[in-house]
């Protein structure tokens, strides 16, 4: 598929910088199959039902971004993203002329680069990069977020729980302790999985047909509660809701033919139009993502390229809010 077919028309000052107050109150676009409902979050205790299966991702972004400085003076900022072993960490580099060898200095703490792997991307040995981050990180926000964080948990899930993501699963911001309370008291089931979010889910597809593009592994954990309650939730003729991409793809990642089962380790699983899915699930939360990115060929895969798109021309009409902070969209099946 040529990326460029899921292209639309945009305006930059759609692009919210900030979480909706409260959050339950942003906007919720149902995208059902024979029409579209312009709703609220809060909206969501009436359209989810008792013996649904709400899946959503714990993960807690960490403050992995860390301004630093060469020996020589020159500036660099690094984000740590994957611990490959012991004091080694992939991580993203943005700075001049940096060289196999060579000692940065964050902090009193002093990194070595280990090995340049492509692009941006290289190993450091860091013996400290933890208590690194505690110390001197800060909140790895996307570049098109120019307001500062008013505070941290403004890019938290209020369910966020496993440190490890360099990004939040942004479909469930919109939750609130109150509308997990509600939903559960009304008999949905709501289970967790974690995925430690990489850069590879927000950096763009470079390559003109997606089939060329190459994800980034991150790594995840599907516990048996969850894969049971998936599993049975399909065998019963009960609907499956997953929260985010991420979510998606770990519950896809040890999925097949409506079978879950638990496990952990690294996916690279890369979901586009054409992908058939395993999971049996049945609605889908996302946020309205850019322009050739991996989670908007994802949902396109999921609900198809005409629903889509016209989708997301109503939502530039309507003024929804886009990105990380932005509004939500709850998506019906094809099935």
């Amino acid at each position: 598929m040529d990326v460029s077919e899921l292209d639309y028309e945009f305006r930059d000052e759609l692009i919210a910088q900030k979480p909706a107050e409260p959050r339950d109150h942003s906007r919720l676009m149902y995208v059902r199959r024979e029409k579209i409902e312009n709703l609220r979050f809060y909206n969501m205790t009436d359209i989810l039902k008792k013996g649904d299966v709400l899946i959503k991702n714990k993960t807690r972004v960490i403050p992995a971004r860390v301004m630093g400085k060469k020996t020589t003076g020159g500036r660099v900022e690094i984000l740590f993203y994957n611990q490959e072993e012991k004091d080694i960490w992939k991580s993203l580099i943005k700075g001049s002329n940096i060289r196999e060898g060579m000692e940065l200095i964050a902090g009193d703490t002093v990194l070595k680069v280990v090995e340049h792997l492509r692009g941006g991307r290289y190993l450091l040995h860091c013996s400290e990069a933890v208590q690194l981050m505690q110390k001197e990180g800060s909140m790895p926000t996307p570049p098109y977020i120019k307001q500062p964080l008013k505070k941290d948990d403004d890019y938290q899930t209020v369910y966020a729980e496993e440190p490890g993501s360099v990004a939040a699963p942004t479909a469930g911001f919109h939750f609130t302790e109150e509308i997990l309370k509600k939903i559960k008291t009304k008999g949905v089931e709501v289970h967790d999985i974690t995925l430690h979010v990489g850069p590879g889910t927000f950096l763009p597809v470079r390559t003109q047909k997606a089939e060329n593009h190459v994800m980034e592994k991150e790594f995840f954990i599907v516990e048996q509660d969850t894969a049971e309650a998936v599993t049975a939730a399909n065998e019963e003729g009960r609907r499956v809701i997953l929260v985010g991409t991420t979510t998606v793809r770990a519950i896809e990642s040890v999925s097949k033919e409506g079978k879950v089962e638990a496990g952990e380790g690294w996916t690279d699983l890369f979901i586009y139009p054409g992908y058939k899915f395993q999971s049996g699930m049945d609605m889908f939360l996302t946020n309205f993502h850019l322009p050739r990115s991996t989670p908007l060929l994802l949902v396109c895969a999921f609900c198809g390229k005409e629903r889509l798109l016209r989708a997301y021309r109503m939502a530039v009409e309507k003024r929804y809010r886009f990105y990380s902070f932005g509004d939500a969209m709850l998506l019906e099946g094809n099935k």
